[in-house]
């Protein structure tokens, strides 16, 4: 029997790690909801952690902001409204202190959460969205668009909203024949694509009220799936066999004949929820009632799918909440963060790359979705398409100021309380700042190549350099010496090594 020695394919999230927080930092006491309905159950932002949890009586979630830690007394003011219980809350993408909730009263309600977390119960919500025939239980925010939100419910049928304003924009009720069970927008929002209990994956354009693309049989299992749009327009579906067994396929949206990739993992009964990075193209795979994080590096080479590892504990998740890279600790090269659920407890669990030095380590974090609209609500219906706009993660995250938060005739209910003060600039005017560099030769290098926007902070007007960037300056100034130090030491034990031998040599010893 031969053995070949197989090629080790080049990838720096090869080692990405996963460890969970102390239990100091977790959450305590906080009593899960048990709702019959696959969702994650938790949304997570840079502000707040939500968490939809057990009510005697109508629904209810917590919002806490990201840095509480410690047991949740009982007392601890909620967010409920809804007479039914809540099964799905989206925090908006452009407004941190936003956040919508489905229910099971077949309502939507959007809410606007005070700076710091509530102090006490919060009943009324700032727009109550209804339309909807049967219990609602899916939301997804456009992801470019200010205030255009999709929801879908029970009765199979998808409405897309204007929040600003309340107005039912697009209503698609013939598309699906039966319950819906996900729906992903694509990533400059022209398209989103959903699939359904009869097994089926469509791609559908919300304007024109077309459905572009369907492929029957997506996965041939009668338990749920799940879809979603990757930053390259390919799609990405969780299901189960004929057999039973959980299933990750990958699809090309130009052509839906055939999987680009399938990959079977096992036999367990709990949904696949997948959880999409599109700045590293890595995918998060999070089972109900699973103990295993799995996760897999989507990329152009075959197989196309890449399983990397997985991060595996001993109590059963609930669900879980995903952070979006604004609110990663750049300074510890964290990728990614999860919030598992527990039945009484909520766990962090970073998952990050190894790297030896302390610098801002920019092939991990490409410039990321900000909280800038790209369009706003009435350009998106008229037709207009655009890219997420993007921001520089260097130095940490600043958000931004909106330049027109109160000028848009749409966003009075929304307008948020200076949500976004203290922060800096807006992405538009977000200044160029390249990495300091002690040497002439590297600042030339600097000139030529484009650096990544780095967000800029405010100075007292007479030019001095921002104490963000003499930080770094000093940090690479201290490496650069500590460096220095190792070459002449280790100069000089090459220098005694080589004596050494030539007096051997010359048989001196």
């Amino acid at each position: 029997m031969s053995f070949r020695r197989g090629v080790v394919r080049q990838s720096k999230f090869r080692h990405v790690f996963a460890q969970a927080w102390k239990a100091e930092h977790c959450l305590d006491d906080v009593r899960v909801s048990r709702v019959t309905w696959d969702g994650p159950l938790c949304a997570v932002n840079p502000k707040f952690i939500a968490v939809i949890i057990e009510a005697a009586g109508g629904g209810t979630f917590l919002v806490t902001p990201i840095g509480k830690s410690g047991r949740i007394d009982q007392s601890c003011p909620t967010v409920c409204g809804h007479t039914a219980p809540v099964l799905d809350i989206q925090w908006c993408p452009h407004d941190d202190n936003i956040i919508a909730s489905a229910s099971e009263d077949c309502t939507v309600k959007v809410w606007q959460i005070p700076d710091g977390g509530l102090t006490s119960p919060m009943m009324d919500p700032i727009m109550t969205l209804e339309g909807h025939s049967k219990r609602v239980g899916i939301l997804a925010w456009h992801p470019c668009a200010f205030n255009i939100l999709l929801t879908a419910g029970c009765d199979n049928v998808v409405f897309v909203w204007n929040v600003g304003t309340g107005e039912l924009v697009y209503q698609l009720a013939d598309a699906h024949p039966d319950l819906i069970y996900s729906v992903s927008w694509n990533k400059d929002g022209s398209a989103v694509c959903t699939v359904c209990k009869d097994k089926a994956l469509r791609i559908i354009d919300p304007r024109r009220g077309a459905v572009l693309k369907v492929r029957e049989k997506v996965h041939d299992g009668t338990r749920p799936m799940r879809a979603v749009f990757l930053a390259d327009g390919k799609i990405l579906t969780t299901g189960f066999s004929r057999m039973s067994e959980r299933q990750l396929a990958l699809w090309d949206a130009k052509d839906l004949s055939e999987p680009m990739a399938v990959q079977e993992m096992d036999t367990s009964n709990g949904v696949l929820l997948p959880f999409y990075d599109p700045d590293t193209n890595m995918v998060y795979l999070c089972g109900k009632g699973d103990c295993t994080i799995r996760y897999f590096e989507v990329t152009d080479e075959s197989p196309y799918v890449h399983f990397l590892s997985l991060y595996s504990s001993k109590e059963p998740q609930r669900g879980a909440g995903f952070l979006c890279k604004r609110g990663v600790d750049v300074n510890k090269c964290e990728i990614a963060r999860f919030y598992k659920l527990h039945e009484r407890k909520v766990e962090p669990i970073s998952m990050t790359v190894p790297r030896k030095s302390d610098l801002f380590q920019g092939d991990l974090y490409p410039d990321t979705a900000g909280l800038e609209p790209a369009l706003l609500a009435d350009e998106w219906i008229a037709g207009q398409d655009a890219a997420p706009l993007l921001v520089s993660l260097s130095g940490g995250y600043a958000a931004p100021p909106y330049k027109h938060r109160d000028t848009l005739r749409s966003k009075p209910k929304l307008s948020s309380q200076d949500s976004g003060a203290g922060g800096a600039a807006t992405a538009a005017t977000v200044a160029a700042a390249p990495t300091p560099t002690p040497t002439s030769a590297a600042k030339e290098v600097e000139e030529e190549t484009p650096q990544p926007r780095v967000t800029a902070r405010e100075t007292d007007g007479n030019g001095e350099r921002p104490r963000r960037e003499d930080e770094m300056l000093s940090e690479l100034l201290a490496e650069m010496k500590a460096l220095r130090a190792v070459v002449l030491a280790q100069n000089q034990r090459i220098e005694l090594l080589e004596r050494q031998l030539a007096r051997i040599e010359d048989g001196d010893v």
